[in-house]
C-alpha cells in the first residue's frame, strides 16, 4: 500500500508540475528573447539618431554589439555583412526583423537626404537564450524536489495507515493460531481504529463461544458417567468371570475416553502435549488385537525399537489410533487382515494403517461423511490430531484402504 500510494502521489505531482513548469519554461524563454530583441532595437535606434551627421561612424563604433550600416551609395560601416533579402526589403523604407542561421538581425530603415539608410544589429543565439538553461535547470530541480517531498509525505501518511493494518493482520494470525488472548491496539485513521475495536470484540466473542462450547461438551460428557456407573454394576453381576473381565475392560476404556473428553473440553491452554508414539500405538494395537483374534483377522504390527516423541498428547493419539482401527473393524468384513506401521519421519513420525478391504472414497475425509452408517467422524478425528501437531493426513486405496498420519516432533 505504501508503494502504491507513493507512486500515485508521484504521478499526480508530476502531472501538476508539468502543467505548471512547462508554460513557465516557455515564458522564461520568451522573456529572454524579448529582452535581447529590445536591447538590439535600442542599439539600432541609438545609431539611427546619428544618421546624416558626422557622428555616424563614431556611434557605430560605440555600440557594444555587431552593427552594420548600409548607406544608399552602397558603402557599409561597422561589421561587414552581406546585403540579404531582408536588407533589400528594409531599403524600401520598412523596418523588419529576420531569422538568420545562428541568430536574428534587427533592420531599421532611416531616411536621409541621400536615400534610405539601413541599420543592421545582429543578435546571436547565445544572447537570445542567455540565462534560459540556468532557469530551466532551476525549475527542474524544483520540480524534482517537490516530487520527492510529495513521495516522502505520502510514505509517512501511508505508514500511519499501514502500521495499524499490519498489527491487525498479526493479531488475526495469532487468533487463527489459537491465541484467543491476542488483541489489536486501536490506532491510525478512525476507520482502522474501528476495525481494530471490531476485531477485539470478535476475539472476545469467539472466546466466549468456545468457553460455552467446552462447558456444554464437558457437561454432556459428565452426564455419561451415570449410565457408565450402571453399566459397571451390570458387569459386576455377570456370572462368567471371563465375560465380566472382558466387558469390564471395555467399560474401563469407555470411562477413560469420557474422562479424556471432559479434560479436553475444559482445557483452555493452547499449548500442545507430547507423548511417546511407540508406547501409545503399541498399547492401542494390543487392545484391538483381542477383537481381531475373535474375528479371525491377521494383524501386522511394525513399531520402532526406540522411543518416538511426537507433539500430540497420549489421549489424543490414542483416540486417533482407535478411530483408524475402529474404521477397519466397522467397514471391512470379518477375517480381513490389516497392518499398523509406525516409523520415523523427517518431520517426526508417520503412522500408517492399511487393510485388505475394498478401500474407500477420499471424500470421506469430510467431517460427517460415512459410507457405513457410522458418525463419519473417525477420519476427521485423525486428521485434526495430525494437524494439531503441525502434520497432515493422507488417504489412498491400493488393494485396500491406506491412511497415513504424519506427526511432528515436539
Amino acid at each position: 500500500m505504501r508503494r502504491w500510494l507513493a507512486l500515485l502521489v508521484a504521478a499526480t505531482t508530476s502531472l501538476v508540475l508539468i502543467a505548471l513548469l512547462v508554460p513557465m519554461a516557455l515564458l522564461i524563454r520568451a522573456v529572454a528573447e524579448n529582452g535581447a530583441m529590445n536591447r538590439a532595437t535600442t542599439a539600432a535606434e541609438s545609431v539611427a539618431l546619428t544618421v546624416g551627421t558626422a557622428d555616424l561612424p563614431l556611434a557605430v563604433e560605440r555600440v557594444a554589439r555587431p552593427v552594420t550600416v548600409f548607406l544608399p551609395d552602397g558603402r557599409t560601416l561597422g561589421v561587414p555583412a552581406a546585403r540579404s533579402e531582408a536588407v533589400r526589403l528594409a531599403a524600401t523604407g520598412r523596418s523588419v526583423t529576420a531569422e538568420v542561421g545562428d541568430g536574428r538581425e534587427v533592420l531599421a530603415a532611416v531616411q536621409s537626404p541621400q536615400g534610405t539608410v539601413v541599420i543592421r544589429v545582429f543578435v546571436g543565439e547565445d544572447e537570445l537564450l542567455r540565462g534560459v538553461p540556468a532557469a530551466w535547470a532551476a525549475l527542474l530541480v524544483l520540480g524534482l524536489a517537490l516530487v520527492v517531498l510529495g513521495i516522502v509525505l505520502a510514505d509517512r501518511l501511508a505508514l500511519a495507515v499501514t502500521r495499524p493494518v499490519d498489527g491487525l493482520a498479526r493479531v488475526s494470525h495469532r487468533l487463527a493460531g489459537g491465541d484467543l488472548e491476542a488483541r489489536a491496539e486501536p490506532g491510525g485513521p478512525p476507520e482502522v481504529r474501528s476495525v481494530a475495536l471490531a476485531l477485539n470484540h470478535l476475539a472476545g466473542r469467539i472466546g466466549d463461544l468456545l468457553a460455552a462450547e467446552r462447558e456444554s461438551v464437558a457437561d454432556l460428557s459428565h452426564r455419561l458417567r451415570t449410565p457408565l456407573t450402571g453399566l459397571r454394576l451390570d458387569v459386576e453381576s455377570l456370572r462368567d468371570p471371563e465375560e465380566a473381565a472382558r466387558v469390564g475392560a471395555r467399560v474401563d476404556a469407555l470411562e477413560r475416553a469420557v474422562s479424556a473428553v471432559i479434560t479436553d473440553a475444559r482445557q483452555r491452554s493452547a499449548e500442545r502435549g507430547s507423548c511417546d508414539a511407540t508406547a501409545v500405538v503399541g498399547e492401542r494395537v494390543r487392545f484391538w488385537s483381542v477383537l481381531a483374534d475373535d474375528q479371525g483377522r491377521a494383524v501386522t504390527v511394525t513399531l520402532p525399537e526406540e522411543e518416538l516423541s511426537v507433539a500430540v498428547g497420549a489421549e489424543a493419539l490414542s483416540a486417533c489410533v482407535d478411530a483408524l482401527l475402529g474404521n477397519v473393524f466397522a467397514h471391512t468384513a470379518e477375517g480381513v487382515s490389516f497392518s499398523v506401521r509406525l516409523a520415523p519421519h523427517p518431520s517426526g513420525a508417520v503412522l500408517v494403517v492399511s487393510d485388505k478391504g475394498d478401500g474407500f472414497d477420499p471424500a470421506l475425509l469430510e467431517r460427517g461423511n460415512s459410507a457405513g452408517g457410522s458418525t463419519g467422524l473417525g477420519l476427521d478425528i485423525a486428521r485434526r490430531t495430525a494437524e494439531s501437531s503441525g502434520g497432515h493426513l493422507t488417504v489412498s486405496s491400493s488393494g485396500g484402504a491406506i491412511v497415513e498420519v504424519v506427526l511432528t516432533r515436539p
